[in-house]
């Protein structure tokens, strides 16, 4: 069984598809219901007994530096490259802290605390078994292992949530995989989660983390946002 230690927390977007609210407010520091999206990740992980966090940001950054008078133990890491490239630039100036560490998203919503523990058998991610099909990144698990993963989704299988734990091993080959896709191949324009699923697969045996579809909820954009909380309909051309 291995422990989470740290958490790395993404937070460097533009967060476009929820404009015009994004273009003054990054989007983990979007209100719902008064409370803003990232507080409810830092909240559940200090839950989890998580204390040592590292926020990578990049738009609007300048609003993110507070949180480090707010929340002791936080560190803001800047990603300079957030404007030319897409997320793997985020955990690549993060990469020295991969090492048993939960890496999460900081614009969702966290319900339940629980599937942010910090114990796990396997590196992988929070995944949300569907039967009646998804168009997000499915996985198919064999035996407790991650056999394939597919981008466009398909009708059963685990779906991927932008949670994931990764042990001292795996930590250490995400990071070397990171520096080679990212240094030697200049290849920044994809997730940093493609690095392990499909850029180098053979390089790992990850597991999924059973949780509950109401356990979190990631708001894509402004449609979303308003569902939740009826009081931004008016940024609603």
């Amino acid at each position: 069984m291995f422990k989470v230690e740290k958490a790395i927390i993404m937070a460097a977007g533009f967060g476009s598809r929820m404009s015009p609210l994004t273009l003054e407010t990054p989007k983990p520091l979007v209100k719902v219901n008064g409370v803003r999206m990232i507080d409810t990740v830092i909240d559940a992980l200090h839950k989890n007994g998580i204390y040592e966090i590292y926020v990578v940001v990049g738009y609007l950054k300048e609003q993110f530096y507070s949180l480090e008078e707010e929340y002791k133990g936080l560190k803001v890491i800047n990603n300079p490259y957030f404007d030319t490239c897409n997320n793997i630039a985020s955990l690549y100036v993060a990469r020295d802290y991969i090492e048993n560490a939960i890496i999460l998203d900081g614009d969702q919503i966290i319900f339940n605390p629980e599937i942010l523990k910090p114990e796990f058998e396997r590196s992988g991610y929070n995944s949300v078994y569907v039967d009646n099909g998804t168009d997000e990144w499915l996985q198919q698990v064999e035996n407790g292992i991650v056999t394939s993963c597919s981008r466009t989704g398909g009708l059963k299988g685990w779906q991927l949530y932008s949670i994931s734990r990764w042990n001292s091993q795996d930590g250490k080959q995400l990071k070397q995989d990171l520096e080679y896709e990212f240094d030697t191949k200049q290849n920044r324009q994809i997730y940093w989660d493609d690095v392990a699923m499909f850029c180098h697969p053979e390089h790992y045996q990850l597991g999924v983390m059973p949780m509950k579809k109401e356990d979190v909820v990631e708001i894509d954009g402004l449609d979303e946002l308003i569902e939740m909380d009826s009081s931004y309909r008016g940024y609603k051309q």
